[in-house]
């Protein structure tokens, strides 16, 4: 249980999580999770074991996506170098889950990590190590973007740039995923949307998804301001949804950061109340994008301060409960499988 985070992240209660059990919708639909982490950090531990407790709850993930969580990193050699230690451990844990010991879901089928991108040229051989570490499975990386004038809604262990996605040396560093055949995965607020418009309109042949519905805000400066937020979100949603070579994670609204309250409850949220409150950036999201461009994700163990993983999936599934067989494949599977080149599950 993590007992120290910042801001936005949630407290992992266990016992609150508990007291909200529901029956398995649809457990037949198969599932790729296209974004969790794995970590172990003072006061919180969410390695191999802890997330299969959660992956065996009752849907059918066939495969899961680990995205970098500045964890593991190497003690010593080149501070460039040291996230590839990320990867050679993620590469480890999905190795053991390739042994067929721990079930049929293929942990960390993809792998996503850090690099500092505004390198610039000179961060080339640290994506080559990365690719090195982590075999056939490395597939991109996600370099934090997350601004705003006001520090409270930041996560201290990142400080990037206001400018960062637009600045030379990103951009330079950027450049090197498409030559390599990486992706970029990108964590940034709504109103940082139109940055990321600029990068993909720059570079058209680079992959690139942008995590957690666009990153909404609903606390601090942005509370009691939802109708505003929802139609600045949109407007610039419409925008990048013009970018071919971009597609959007369904999820990552667990953390305090939207603002729906949710965790105040005697108990965990139902999946109809996670509904309630996802429907109008989901649907939204969906609606712009079309669904072989969108993914749901389970963002755990960050969303799990938030809703169980069980009750998670049964929300994902309501969302989806009017569309056709292809459009829950797209959602569910398909759009992970394919951003993320996962040709066994494909």
């Amino acid at each position: 249980m993590n007992t120290t985070t910042p801001q936005h992240y949630l407290p992992v209660r266990e016992a609150w999580l508990n007291a909200r059990q529901e029956e398995i919708l649809d457990p037949a639909q198969r599932i790729v999770d296209p974004h969790h982490h794995l970590w172990e950090r003072p006061g919180w531990r969410y390695l191999l074991h802890e997330f299969l407790e959660d992956l065996r709850s009752g849907h059918d993930v066939r495969a899961t996506v680990f995205i970098q969580a500045r964890s593991m990193h190497r003690a010593d050699g080149p501070e460039a170098m040291r996230p590839v230690g990320e990867t050679e451990f993620a590469n480890g844990v999905a190795a053991m889950c390739a042994s067929g010991g721990y079930g049929n879901v293929q942990v960390n089928a993809g792998i996503v990590g850090y690099a500092d991108l505004t390198l610039g040229d000179a961060v080339r051989p640290v994506l080559e190590a990365h690719i090195h570490a982590g075999g056939d499975r490395f597939r991109g990386i996600r370099h934090i973007a997350t601004w705003d004038e006001d520090a409270a809604l930041l996560n201290p262990a990142y400080r990037p740039a206001e400018d960062m996605l637009g600045s030379e040396g990103f951009r330079a560093g950027f450049r090197h995923l498409g030559a390599l055949g990486l992706s970029y995965d990108a964590w940034l607020y709504f109103p940082q949307i139109p940055r990321l418009t600029a990068l993909a309109r720059a570079f058209p042949e680079t992959p690139i998804v942008l995590d957690h519905c666009g990153g909404i805000l609903g606390i601090g400066r942005y509370a009691g301001r939802q109708d505003e937020n929802f139609a600045t979100w949109q407007r610039h949603m419409a925008e990048l949804a013009a970018c071919p070579n971009v597609m959007v994670k369904l999820g990552g609204l667990g953390m305090r950061l939207p603002g729906f309250g949710l965790e105040e409850g005697a108990i965990a949220p139902s999946s109809e109340m996670l509904v309630d409150a996802w429907r109008p950036w989901m649907e939204g999201a969906i609606e712009l994008f079309g669904t072989a461009r969108c993914m749901f994700e389970s963002n755990f163990p960050v969303d799990k301060g938030g809703f169980g993983y069980a009750v998670g999936w049964n929300a994902f599934k309501r969302l989806a409960a009017g569309a056709g067989a292809d459009d829950k494949a797209d959602l569910f599977w398909r759009s992970a499988a394919s951003f993320y080149r996962l040709p066994a599950i494909a």
